[in-house]
């Protein structure tokens, strides 16, 4: 399964930033071991069911233990007997963008 999830407080710091709590959360991650990629909007997660949501599940609590109230979103790409999925869609779409674009 492929797990994309943004999780951060509903309100920022002085400037509206909430990079301090984000980076919690990406710290929870990065410590899992599951393959994963963060990007400005979204974690992406590749593993089990239970490994990903477990993931998910101390990520948030990492922001709730900063702030009073948390925004989650969750999208999935279940697709079973399928791994490293996170790198080979894209390099799937980049090799059909070459064939089209010959440098």
């Amino acid at each position: 399964m492929l797990l994309a999830f943004s999780v951060a407080p509903t309100t920022g710091d002085e400037s509206g930033g909430v990079a301090e709590a984000v980076a919690a959360a990406v710290r929870v991650v990065r410590a899992s071991g599951l393959p994963h990629e963060t990007t400005s909007m979204f974690t992406t997660i590749e593993g089990e069911w239970e490994e990903c949501f477990e993931v998910v599940r101390r990520a948030t609590e990492a922001v709730v233990a900063v702030a009073p109230r948390v925004s989650l979103v969750i999208k999935a790409d279940i697709r079973p007997g399928f791994t490293g999925q996170l790198r080979a869609k894209v390099e799937r779409v980049d090799r059909i963008l070459g064939e089209q674009n010959p440098a």
